[in-house]
């Protein structure tokens, strides 16, 4: 079922999504050589106490899950797409970060993804993320009143596709709210003008993600959360929670 929320509603899950986006730009500026990834999600944790907020990831069990999310954060480098669990692994110069992140006041979430290099990353790599946030962005400039939710996903995959870069097959956004994951699902690929109609107070979280080799294919590793590349190319993913108003697209979870 799909919730509209209330300006009220939407005024709270903005108060969310700056923590959100404080914690990400903290993590993002301590992702460096040598840093271990538990070392970051230890931070991460450290400001979810800070600002009075709870993770939205600590403990979640969605059904194909052997076992509950650990982490508060999800860290999925180079092959890995989304879900990277933390762990002591070591950051390494060269090495490409995507950091996804979701926390809850008030009973409402709010969710967000940034793709880093740490240290110097070559040209490649960041043209990959580049283009994974230019689809965000043109993403969220398509959630207007009037368009449909196929307009989103045509916006982001009409920037993945002219790129050459793969798209993970099944994967994408979400509604977002009460809970981390609410009706409907948003594919990252669609037609335009087709699907829900976009009303006001709708909120989305919009979430491209890209593969460089162009392969859409993936596979879940041992850990049942993992899901990386199957050729070992290097991905990346970008993500905000928008609301849809009057006005136009509302980014919930920027600075």
């Amino acid at each position: 079922m799909v919730v509209l929320k209330s300006a009220a509603e939407i005024a709270t899950m903005r108060e969310v999504g700056r923590v959100v986006a404080q914690t990400l730009r903290a993590v993002s500026e301590a992702a460096v050589p040598g840093v271990t990834l538990l070392e970051l999600d230890e931070l991460a944790r450290t400001m979810l106490a800070e600002h009075g907020a709870k993770s939205s990831f600590l403990h979640y069990h969605p059904s194909f899950a052997p076992v509950p999310y650990p982490g508060v954060l999800c860290l999925s480098v180079n092959d890995a797409i989304v879900h990277g669990i933390p762990d002591r692994r070591r950051l390494e110069p060269g090495d490409l970060l995507s950091i996804d992140f979701g926390a809850h006041i008030d009973g409402y979430h709010g969710d967000a993804a940034v793709t880093v290099g740490v240290g110097e990353i070559d040209a490649a790599a960041q043209r990959l993320s580049d283009t994974c946030r230019e689809a965000l962005d043109a993403g969220i400039a398509a959630a207007r009143p009037g368009n449909r939710l196929g307009d989103i996903s045509h916006a982001v995959q009409t920037v993945c596709r002219a790129a050459r870069y793969g798209m993970p097959t099944g994967y994408g956004g979400h509604g977002i709210g009460t809970a981390m994951h609410e009706d409907p699902h948003l594919p990252n690929e669609g037609r335009p003008g087709r699907g829900l109609p976009l009303r006001p107070g709708l909120v989305l979280a919009i979430e491209p993600m890209v593969v460089e080799s162009g392969s859409d294919r993936h596979r879940l590793q041992r850990d049942g959360w993992t899901v990386s590349t199957v050729d070992g190319s290097r991905a990346a993913h970008w993500e905000h929670s928008v609301a849809i108003t009057d006005d136009g697209p509302v980014i919930l979870t920027a600075l």
